[in-house]
């Protein structure tokens, strides 16, 4: 009878010992895409958009998330609903993130239902590393140290509706942080292909840029408008 109990209690082990170990796993990543966005590329889309409640942000890439990422392009979601967006965490970081952060969703918001569903469905994924403060505080520092409107500007690539070339775009952000981005397009209320989004990677720590060891799926063509906001 004692043998049949410990052949149970093994047999039990065994089948509970894959999920265990997949719940764990779900958390782990090899990388993150830190992504930026174009606020008049979103703004002037058929959907279009609302101003959060602090004011029309500035003519600056926003952050979108900084995103956990497996090197085969999949990606680890909402892996603990245990740790919920807390705002009195980053209450010191409010300010910036208003800033550097803006929700462009409608209707109008003050950005805390954005911050909340980045840091649930991405943020959670990189608590083996950097906590809810340390992960939004992480996403600032990165926007601080790219500089993209910057890094075009100084290009003489300007958000001024004109079209540009793409591989313009991802050299003068190459040579201003030292790796290739990847840069997603969407489309005007007129159909023309714009510049959306800004993807560059960052190493497990969150503290440097690194190559990307992949990218997302979409394509832009070969000149893309960079519209004013």
């Amino acid at each position: 009878m004692k043998l049949l109990h410990a052949s149970l209690s093994l047999i039990s082990l065994l089948l509970i010992l894959p999920s265990i170990f997949a719940a764990s796993s779900t958390k782990d990543f090899d990388f993150f895409y830190f992504v930026q966005q174009w606020p008049g590329s979103y703004c002037n889309t058929q959907k279009s958009c609302c101003f959060p409640t602090s004011g029309k942000p500035a003519a600056d890439f926003g952050i979108h998330g900084l995103w956990p990422n497996y090197e085969d392009g999949t990606y680890p979601s909402n892996c603990d609903n245990t740790k919920p967006f807390d705002s009195s965490s980053i209450s010191d970081l409010i300010s910036s993130m208003e800033k550097s952060w803006p929700t462009l969703a409608c209707p109008s918001g003050s950005g805390e239902a954005f911050w909340e569903h980045e840091w649930e469905k991405h943020g959670t994924c990189s608590e083996s590393v950097i906590d809810q403060h340390e992960y939004f505080q992480t996403a600032l520092n990165l926007k601080q140290k790219t500089d993209l409107l910057g890094a075009l500007t100084k290009a003489g690539i300007n958000p001024d509706g004109k079209s540009y070339s793409l591989e313009n775009i991802r050299d003068s952000i190459k040579e201003s942080t030292g790796f290739t981005p990847w840069i997603q397009c969407n489309r005007d209320g007129s159909g023309n292909s714009q510049l959306y989004q800004v993807y560059l990677c960052v190493d497990r720590s969150g503290s440097s840029l690194v190559e990307c060891p992949v990218f997302p799926h979409g394509k832009c063509g070969d000149e893309i408008e960079f519209p004013s906001f």
